[in-house]
């Protein structure tokens, strides 16, 4: 029944089949380019081009054109100030997970922002140190450089302390993620990045901050545990942990749960009353002064035995060229640090970019960071993405332009030139502490885990398979593993896609599944069949067989089946045992007459039908003579709805063309309806229509089919009692060119079903 406030709409058109609309509608010609096309534009030198190229190049330029000192300068400086302090301590704390002396992490909060700020699209991001980055950088680290034992038989170490090879193999690993970054924006393929779906990179993190979480608890306790890379890393490290937790440092432990209850309560107040507070309170920098001045009035290292960050030389160190055979040793593991190191600042970037109404490039984000590693590794820092913490603090506290990131980048400086000793009694607990706490965001994530399950369960096996495999198997395997299930869950989406059966919705000329609805109309005879995937040579058969289940026979079976039976008739007619009479077949001898194996291989059982050589064509569905049995087919026509296939390969334009022509040869009308205009061009290039499968098949909609079919093959009236008539009235106007198996010379005239 009608909703009263439903409002209607009435369309009169011609019942249009492909073939129809496009000679009634002829389509504008359009001139695709080649690829010769786009390296000639690409070579053409072009003024308006090259600007646009510099200014992409530079995006500096493009945002400092506009940028408004009044409204934004004092923003910027609150803000660089507030981002510079966080840098700070956060360079000094990942830094331990980089398995490198302390101090190196101020350099990675400078260099790299210095590039940055030229380069880079964001306005809000604060590039530096990253903790999953930085653990990453670690695990190379200690797997060249173990705590315990030589260092691996690389050309470079010799003469080098322990610090200094370390040192080493991280600028040269972060040079290494520097020149594949470059190399990835230079070509064009910052689209890598939509690889990596929301499920894997949440759970590839949440794994990251397990690891993370696992490597700081040496520094919380106070024990000393050896770095250990490699499968199952994390297990060997909770195993030492645990063996020698009895041998924990009490003012360690003391120190770190204050400064981690502290910290956490403090950030839920930032959370709670950002709205009312200026500039969220850097409890984080409050307490690492707090504690560094009480470790120095009571001298806890030697009262105590702690841990302390130690001697911060004064200065920047020279620039040092990387080494090329840790080039070689480590090239696989640098590719996932340049993808996961991209993958998060770009994701980052993307949502600041959505909220402040500007645009940011992939491509010249990767140039950006690619060229940042590259000239930060040369001063000896380690790889760079952005903290979401720091880029949180950035932008919350007004931050506009890279202005601020600069600022920040200046006070790192100042840090490092002038005022680092004062952090030399810091408890390296204290860093821990810090970084645990700020891992609050990352290790939540798994409370989704399972309002991702009842929303999409292939999602969840991803999360759950990338965060298992990155746990145990390593961060670098670990991403591998979960790239593989998302690739594998694409595919299985795509090899096994819903297909349904469709029935008209009553009074409407809308088509849904057949299964969610109660008032529904199903012409006798008529079977819609919708596949809602593209069409290859993995979904192929998947797809034959749906059609197959849904239509209730095998059009190969029954082909053979007709044939066999119809070379038998002819047999028995030709020796005169059946006999043609008025009223049908008449047998004159006792029995069926059986084909031998040998007969019944003499020819292709799958040709068309042949009724030549027999007085009348033979009603399959009727009795047949001599006791012959063939399958029944009730079903007279066949729509396949192509509204979801966006391809088709060409295994598919195989297997399909095979299909209908089986379909055909048992006397079953078929329609392909909604096929985009690009497939329909392709089967007109790969020779797909012929003698048998005709362009007069395809229609322009679902509806037009449905018409078409109706008007060809009408219902009886004791039929159509049984379903109501439908009250939607459809004016058909019979256009001047002929329609498949219609009379062109037939009058207008309403058509109701």
């Amino acid at each position: 029944m009608m909703r009263p406030e439903a409002r209607l709409y009435a369309v009169t058109r011609p019942l249009y089949s492909e073939e129809s609309f496009a000679e009634e509608h002829k389509k504008v010609y359009r001139r695709r380019k080649n690829i010769l096309d786009h390296i000639k534009q690409y070579l053409t030198f072009d003024t308006k081009r090259t600007k646009n190229a510099a200014l992409s190049l530079l995006p500096v330029i493009g945002w400092m054109k506009i940028y408004q000192i009044k409204e934004w300068l004092l923003s910027d400086i609150v803000s660089g100030c507030s981002t510079g302090l966080v840098a700070v301590l956060q360079g000094l704390a990942y830094c331990l997970l980089a398995s490198l002396p302390p101090w190196y992490g101020l350099f990675s909060a400078f260099f790299p922002v210095i590039i940055y700020f030229f380069l880079g699209t964001s306005r809000h991001i604060s590039v530096g140190p990253f903790p999953v980055l930085c653990l990453m950088i670690g695990s190379v680290v200690t797997r060249l450089v173990p705590d315990d034992g030589p260092p691996a038989n690389i050309t470079g170490f010799e003469g080098l302390t322990r610090d200094e090879a370390r040192v080493l193999v991280a600028s040269s690993v972060t040079f290494l993620v520097g020149l594949m970054q470059l190399a990835m924006g230079m070509l064009q393929v910052g689209f890598v990045v939509l690889y990596l779906s929301d499920s894997l990179v949440s759970g590839f993190t949440t794994a990251a901050a397990i690891h993370i979480l696992v490597s700081q608890l040496k520094f919380v306790l106070g024990l000393q545990v050896p770095g250990i890379s490699g499968i199952l890393s994390i297990v060997y490290t909770l195993k030492i942990i645990f063996q020698k937790i009895t041998s924990s440092n009490v003012c360690d432990v003391v120190i770190s749960l204050v400064v981690m209850v502290v910290v956490f309560f403090v950030k839920e107040l930032n959370d709670r009353f950002k709205s009312k507070l200026p500039v969220p309170i850097p409890i984080e920098v409050i307490m690492t002064v707090i504690t560094c001045g009480v470790s120095f009035a009571f001298d806890f290292k030697t009262i105590y035995g702690i841990d302390v960050v130690g001697y911060i030389p004064s200065g920047y160190e020279s620039p040092m060229a990387p080494n090329l055979h840790i080039f070689q040793e480590t090239a696989m593991e640098a590719f996932p640090m340049a993808i996961v190191g991209f993958a998060v600042a770009f994701s980052v970037a993307k949502v600041y970019s959505v909220k402040h109404d500007y645009t940011i490039d992939g491509n010249q984000e990767l140039i950006a960071f690619g060229v940042s590693n590259i000239f930060g590794a040369s001063f000896k820092s380690f790889a760079a993405s952005t903290a979401l913490s720091r880029s949180a603090v950035q932008e919350s506290t007004g931050g506009k332009t890279q202005v601020a990131g600069l600022l920040s980048a200046v006070l790192v400086m100042i840090v490092t030139l002038a005022i680092g000793f004062l952090l030399e009694p810091l408890p390296k607990s204290v860093l821990g502490a810090v970084v645990i706490v700020n891992l609050k965001g990352m290790l939540l994530q798994i409370r989704d885990v399972p309002s991702l399950w009842r929303r999409d369960k292939p999602d969840t096996v991803v999360w759950v398979g990338t965060c298992i495999a990155a746990i145990f198997l390593g961060l670098d395997v670990g991403l591998a593993v979960g790239l593989g299930v998302e690739l594998l869950s694409v595919i299985l989406r795509v090899q096994f896609p819903r297909c349904s059966v469709l029935a008209n919705i009553k009074g409407t000329d809308i088509y849904r599944d057949r299964k969610d609805h109660i008032r529904i109309y199903e012409p006798e005879g008529v079977r819609i069949f919708k596949i809602s995937s593209p069409i290859f040579f993995a979904n192929i058969e998947f797809f034959r067989d749906k059609l197959i289940e849904a239509l209730g026979f095998n059009p190969l079976r029954v082909l053979k089946k007709r044939n066999k039976a119809l070379r038998i008739i002819k047999k028995l007619l030709k020796k005169g045992d059946l006999q043609w009479t008025s009223e049908g077949f008449l047998n004159t001898s006792f029995g069926a007459q059986k084909e031998s194996e040998d007969e019944s291989n003499m020819e292709e059982l799958d040709q068309p039908i042949d009724f030549k050589d027999l007085p009348t064509r033979i009603d399959w569905n009727a009795r047949l003579p001599a006791n012959i049995i063939v399958p029944t087919v009730e079903i007279h026509s066949l729509v396949l709805d192509f509204a979801a296939v966006s391809f088709l390969d060409m295994s598919a334009l195989k297997g399909l063309k095979t299909l209908l022509r089986e379909l055909i040869r048992v006397e079953v009308d078929v329609y392909v309806v909604a096929c985009d205009s690009y497939i329909l061009e392709k089967l007109h290039d790969c020779c797909f229509f012929d003698d048998e499968v005709l362009p007069t098949m395809f229609f322009l909609t679902l509806h037009d089919a449905m018409l078409h079919i109706l008007e060809k093959c009408p219902e009886p009236a004791e039929k159509k009692s049984i379903y109501e008539k439908i009250d939607t009235t459809v004016t058909v106007h019979k256009p001047t060119t002929s329609l498949r198996i219609r009379d062109k010379n037939a009058p207008d005239r309403e058509t109701r079903f």
